[in-house]
């Protein structure tokens, strides 16, 4: 009996221990559970969460030209995803995952026991919930307070949103590798291809990626990543999520890494510059407040991270071309230039580096490309130069008739041919070199009607498989320039933009001189000055005085004496004569009758910016303006008198589809249609007679005025036709002179029609439309209601009128001309 009383007693004592413990525990349970989410972040931050994401910009065929983006991720629904995708990462991360409620204890467990069998911690246990909570919420710290933290959490966030949600957030916001975040980009990084199009071999090496990003790599450690995705699928098959036949056909299916470009790089890298520093200066603070946008960040920060779609109006054909245009014509104006010697000089040890660490083959000379080469052997008629890896190639003497001693007060345009190559190379000198090839000429056409323009002969290539080491390859002596350049080209119905070419190559700079250049454009401003008069009394056929000209300031009493380039004089000559020639004394005598206020005036309503001064030197071109600038405002000679807002953005949408911003078409009247017409005639004159005419491209009508600044430091071209208006500009970014005989006509017309033979064919062929009111008289125009002056010639009459002079022709009346 007592010996029941005393187990009895020991019995309820151990009872009240245990249930004293058991209570301790849980309170210390709940006070540490208490104490742990004081706190707590709110998960309400990823509910919300609007992770950074890439923005795109597209060209006017909806390709992508480049992205902006501080991580490169690309958000996409779950439902665009490969099935095998989730699949994959569930499998390889998480499998219970649609089964527990945040966190998963026998994960936990399990881990537990592989690393105690491991002696080391390497194996964790957390679900993909508490893998998102601890990158968007928490810190990284290894301790029990921050395990407590994310597992509360993850319970809430299980609460608060679906499976299916908290699998997308973590599918597009993990970091995966080589900058590539979310699943999306990824795939775009490792195969080329977008995450719907993934199969199940790629998404098994994608899924393996989170555990070591760089040890997996697969462009780094390609057998490391096979053996992951070994690992995935096999997951996969373990849980009898594929088939045996699934696996078998993912293990044997080849894996081809490549990435899907970023953009077109090259030739749309000055388009896309300008569209980030365009975005990020109109998406301030203020700005996306009045849009109805709700966010933190502004300027670069919203741009990179907004996940923006832009849809830009650059046509791949047209930029393309016009870089070549571009480059081209920079380089044969660099030659003219002279030869400003090699790369470098190499010693014995730095030829025999230069060789040892040369990679070339024959491909590196395809396409007109560039490479380095090394002389190695020179006499009076050749060069033969060291290309590396076995390649030789010869530069005959008249591949290097144009490297004279730099001498600006010289013509590069004929004589001066250098005849020795001794005098330009030497044993050492590094250079730069392109392929050369005979052209292919066809047989000629019966008749004139079967040969079309640039039909000729076959273009010239180079063919890198028709060569060997044993063979050496002709070559040219090349030099990278140092002038610049921009062309600009404009849809005068649109403003669209087509093409925006900023200097000789982009990356060497960013300076964009097409939006950023502020240059003087000589006689190309005369057209305005011309456009005001035709408003005030005057007609194409008015006599106009070019001869001696003063001026004297009535403010600061200096006398100003413009001159013509060539320091003649032609007398009395007709007024379109006078822009054909571009004669700079009948443009001043012509603003000063009728006021430099009006010109002025007339100039703002075709859009130029620049705050002009009330100076006759304005009508010159005096006073620096951009070339997009001044390409628009010729648009309203092509367009029958409409200005247009130039146009390179279209519409921009936000992540979530949502229209920001439209720019529609926009016109007013600048000039009226037959202010437009008669213009349009008298610069189809100045580019069929006048110093234009290296812009001539037969069977299009096409005007368009020369110009060139004092000094020649800047010359330029505008051109256009109803469809087109282009502007070249060509100068030093350091403001120097370009040479002797570098002008308008010479320097930038050429590049202008290098591009427009490109892209002609793009468009109908099209004359300038003859409005009411407006009479053909010759090839020359005059309005009907104006009258019939009496001091109006006939082009006949005009040429005896002025003498023997001014009847010079050809090369040697350009020779004079602006």
């Amino acid at each position: 009996m007592k010996i029941t009383t005393v187990l009895r007693k020991t019995l309820t004592i151990l009872l009240l221990l245990l249930f004293l413990a058991v209570l301790g525990a849980g309170t210390c349970a709940g006070l540490l559970l208490y104490w742990a989410s004081r706190d707590l972040p709110n998960i309400k931050r990823i509910a919300d969460y609007k992770p950074p994401q890439a923005t795109t910009v597209l060209d006017s065929t909806g390709t992508i030209i480049g992205t902006f983006a501080h991580e490169r991720r690309f958000v996409i629904d779950i439902k665009a995803m490969s099935r095998f995708l989730p699949m994959a990462f569930l499998a390889s991360e998480d499998d219970s995952f649609y089964s527990h409620l945040g966190v998963d204890p026998f994960a936990i467990a399990r881990a537990a026991i592989n690393n105690f069998k491991k002696g080391h911690t390497g194996e964790g246990g957390s679900t993909i919930t508490q893998q998102l909570i601890k990158q968007l919420l928490l810190t990284s710290e290894r301790s029990y307070t921050r395990k407590m933290k994310e597992a509360i959490l993850a319970y809430q966030l299980e609460k608060n949103l679906s499976k299916d949600d908290i699998l997308s957030i973590y599918l597009n916001h993990i970091y995966l590798g080589e900058h590539a975040y979310g699943v999306e980009a990824a795939a775009r990084t490792y195969f080329g291809k977008h995450a719907s199009d993934i199969t199940l071999a790629e998404s098994a090496v994608i899924a393996g990626l989170p555990k070591a990003p760089s040890s997996y790599n697969p462009f780094r450690h390609p057998q490391a990543a096979k053996n992951r995705q070994r690992y995935v699928l096999g997951r996969m098959l373990e849980l009898k999520w594929i088939t045996k036949a699934e696996y078998d056909q993912a293990i044997a299916e080849p894996l081809v890494y490549w990435s899907m470009p970023d953009g077109q790089e090259g030739a749309a890298s000055w388009y896309l510059e300008e569209i980030r520093r365009m975005l990020i200066e109109f998406f301030t603070e203020e700005n996306l407040r009045a849009l109805g946008v709700e966010t933190r960040k502004y300027g670069e920060d919203y741009v990179y991270e907004a996940g923006l779609t832009v849809h830009t109006v650059m046509v791949p054909q047209h930029q393309e071309a016009a870089n070549l245009a571009v480059r081209q014509g920079l380089e044969e104006v660099d030659k003219r230039q002279g030869w400003r010697g090699p790369i470098a000089k190499l010693d014995a040890n730095g030829r025999k580096d230069f060789l040892e660490k040369s990679t070339f083959t024959p491909m590196d000379l395809a396409g007109g490309s560039w490479c380095k080469a090394l002389v190695k052997e020179v006499s009076a008629k050749q060069a033969i130069v060291d290309l590396g890896q076995g390649y030789t190639g010869v530069i005959p003497v008249s591949k290097m008739s144009w490297a004279r001693r730099p001498n600006p007060h010289v013509s590069g345009f004929g004589g001066n041919f250098i005849s020795d190559a001794r005098k330009v190379l030497n044993v050492g000198d590094l250079i730069y070199v392109k392929a050369e090839v005979e052209k292919k000429k066809t047989p000629a056409p019966k008749n004139a009607n079967e040969q079309k323009k640039g039909e000729q002969q076959e273009p010239e290539s180079f063919d890198p498989q028709s060569v060997g080491k044993n063979k050496a390859i002709t070559l040219s002596l090349q030099q990278e320039p140092l002038v610049q350049g921009a062309l600009v080209s404009i849809e005068p119905r649109s403003g669209n933009v087509v093409a925006l070419i900023g200097g000789y190559q982009y990356g060497a700079t960013q300076f964009n001189r097409a939006t950023q250049a502020h240059r003087q454009p000589g006689s190309s401003f005369k057209p305005i000055v011309y456009s005001t008069a035709l408003d005030n009394g005057f007609t194409p056929f008015s006599i106009v005085l070019d001869g001696p000209f003063s001026y004297v300031n009535p403010y600061t009493h200096e006398v100003w004496r413009p001159n013509n380039s060539e320091r003649n004089y032609k007398g009395e000559i007709p007024l379109y004569l006078a822009l054909a020639l571009s004669r700079n004394t009948c443009a001043v005598r012509v603003a000063h009758q009728i006021g430099i206020d009006k010109v002025i005036a007339r100039a703002k309503q075709l859009g130029l910016e620049p705050n002009f001064p009330q100076e006759l030197a304005v009508s010159l071109g005096a006073v620096g303006v951009t070339p997009l600038n001044m390409t628009q405002a010729y648009a309203a000679f092509a367009n029958q008198g409409l200005g247009v807002r130039p146009r390179m953005v279209s519409l921009i949408v936000d992540a979530e589809g949502k229209e920001l911003y439209r720019q529609d078409v926009e016109h007013w009247q600048a000039i009226t249609p037959q202010n437009a017409f008669i213009m349009d005639t008298m610069l189809k004159n100045a580019v069929n007679t006048g110093t234009g005419s290296r812009a001539k491209i037969e069977g299009r009508f096409i005007g368009g005025k020369t110009g060139t600044s004092n000094q020649a430091r800047d010359a330029w071209f505008i051109g256009f036709s109803p469809y087109l208006v282009t502007g070249v500009y060509v100068g030093y970014d350091k403001v120097q002179p370009l040479g002797r005989t570098e002008q308008g006509g010479r320097t930038a017309a050429p590049i202008f029609k290098k591009y427009r033979m490109q892209v002609e064919d793009l468009y109908p062929v099209e004359d300038f439309v003859k409005p009411d009111n407006v009479t053909l008289s010759g090839n020359f125009a005059y309005q009907s209601d104006m009258p019939y002056e009496g001091n109006r010639a006939t082009e006949g009459s005009i040429q005896e009128n002025i003498g023997s002079d001014a009847r010079e022709t050809g090369e040697d009346l350009m020779r004079q001309m602006f």
